[in-house]
């Protein structure tokens, strides 16, 4: 099969720190088709979120704006329906677009471009997980607790386990579908699991792959004490302060998240076969990414929610040979330039064209022509009291907020950020440039302002939907069961030898 403009195949997974990938030298971990896809791929040694938490990550990947452009700030924040995202333009470049899995678009849109929908989401589409910037002090029970460090371990099933059985399921026969299907577009399908995003919990198939003993500890906890700021009250956002963790527990939750990459990769496998079986492999591109990294238990934290590597970096592949060499690239990229990628891909005019965005396009990156080395991020979720903004260029990384000291740290040198250069007098003209050029980038006071009123008129109208009768925004699949597997409405010979792949007559 061969066309001209070429098929997209997204996958996203949720929490996978790129560190622990064998791809990225940590061999520990199996995943014998991510490190097949790399292999034959582009891999991108220093991708970055541009927001380390769930809903204002992927809205940045969907419509190549940051946080502060789209509203987008918190995990409870409406992505607004006049934002265009990639699906918006790969459709009015004659795609088909195709969702199967979490997407974690909150507000009532839950379609944002795409043509189908396969699934619905695993987190709500509700304001019920804003944030409260006006009272830090409090802990929502919808926060981060420690249960999923304690309670680590062994399942038979979970809800993660369900959701992406599923997804991973419509994925395949989505694609199916479309070589069985009389529409000959041009597709861009996201599989988008939820693994291995904690409770870090996963099956005997995948726990048994790894041993107790060889689960390394984490290689730096800092004191709490001699935390920074922001880490300080992400310990207390997550209730790490009073909770009494294990030696175990840490290696059962490291197990766990490993083993859950496992299951991951497995997936992958599945949906490569699948691409490989309907003929479709020659004439699809794949990206593999992330949404945020996860901590797991390194510099003392958990989860994500900071500019820390561990949370902020995430896996990027794309593989499409015969269109792009295997190669890595070095250079900072994130995940605000994957909306100009695929319109570069699918039409490098329309993406020349494009406006309002705040990515840029991978493919130099990918046919070895050079190509930015630049992130930037902006965290205005739980765990912060004002805006707390990053830049990474070069092998510096530059934190800031208006309340906290500033972090600057030579990640060539220090990977680890153990060494904050800030107060270092020999990195004190290239501070005073990321200072200079944070003032002129953000109006901090205008973004802290937008976020505060956001946070208090979304409690405002929680409140009012969530009394009385409940009218949820969640998507709702349909499912047209009169046109699935043997129905009166189609000659019987006719459907047989429609669903059959490949086709034994015309």
């Amino acid at each position: 099969m061969s066309q001209t403009k070429p098929n997209i195949l997204v996958i996203m997974v949720d929490q996978l720190a790129p560190a622990f990938l064998p791809v990225h030298g940590f061999d520990l971990v199996k995943a014998p088709n991510i490190s097949k896809l790399a292999a034959r791929g582009v891999v991108f040694d220093s991708a970055y979120c541009n927001s380390p938490l769930c809903s204002p990550s992927r809205a940045v990947f969907m419509s190549g704006q940051l946080p502060s452009r789209s509203g987008v700030y918190d995990n409870a924040a409406e992505f607004r329906a006049d934002i265009p995202t990639w699906a918006h333009y790969l459709r009015r470049e004659g795609y088909q677009t195709i969702l199967s899995g979490k997407m974690h678009f909150c507000g009532p849109d839950q379609l944002h471009g795409f043509e189908d929908r396969l699934t619905t989401d695993i987190y709500p589409a509700d304001y019920g997980w804003t944030p409260d910037w006006d009272h830090p002090e409090d802990r929502p029970s919808w926060y981060h607790n420690m249960s999923s460090v304690m309670d680590a371990g062994l399942c038979v099933r979970t809800n993660q386990l369900d959701f992406d059985d599923e997804v991973v399921f419509a994925a395949e026969r989505a694609l199916y579908d479309h070589v069985r299907s009389p529409d000959k577009r041009p597709f861009c399908l996201v599989a988008s699991l939820t693994h291995p995003h904690d409770p870090y919990a996963i099956t005997e198939e995948f726990w048994n792959l790894y041993r107790d003993d060889e689960i390394p500890l984490p290689s730096h906890v800092v004191p709490a004490g001699e935390l920074d700021a922001h880490s300080k009250r992400l310990r207390h956002v997550c209730d790490m302060d009073n909770a009494e963790i294990t030696e175990q527990q840490i290696r059962n939750a490291r197990r766990a998240y490993f083993g859950a990459i496992s299951y991951v990769d497995s997936n992958v496998g599945k949906l490569l076969k699948t691409l490989e079986a309907t003929g479709l492999a020659d004439d699809t591109i794949v990206v593999f990414t992330g949404d945020h990294g996860e901590m797991l238990g390194e510099r003392g934290m958990w989860y994500k929610m900071s500019w820390f590597e561990g949370s902020a970096r995430v896996p990027l592949i794309i593989s499409a040979p015969g269109r792009y060499q295997p190669r890595r690239v070095a250079a900072s990229v994130s995940l605000v330039d994957i909306l100009p990628t695929l319109i570069d891909m699918a039409n490098p005019q329309a993406a020349a064209a494009l406006s309002g965005v705040d990515g840029r396009s991978l493919l130099p990156h990918c046919r070895g022509e050079g190509g930015h080395d630049e992130v930037i991020g902006e965290y205005l979720a739980e765990g912060a009291i004002a805006p707390v903004m990053m830049i990474r260029r070069g092998a510096f990384k530059f934190v800031h907020s208006p309340d906290d000291p500033d972090q600057l740290y030579d990640l060539s040198n220090d990977p680890e950020e153990l060494a904050n250069l800030a107060d270092d007098p020999a990195h004190a003209e290239v501070l005073e440039d990321f200072r200079r050029e944070a003032a002129e980038r953000w109006n901090l006071v205008d973004i802290d302002a937008a976020v505060r009123e956001s946070q208090r008129r979304r409690r405002v109208v929680d409140a009012a939907l969530t009394s009385g009768k409940l009218n949820p925004w969640d998507f709702q699949p349909f499912k047209d069961a009169s046109k699935q597997y043997m129905r009166n409405s189609i000659d019987l010979d006719d459907l047989e030898a429609m669903a059959r792949y490949p086709r034994v007559r015309p």
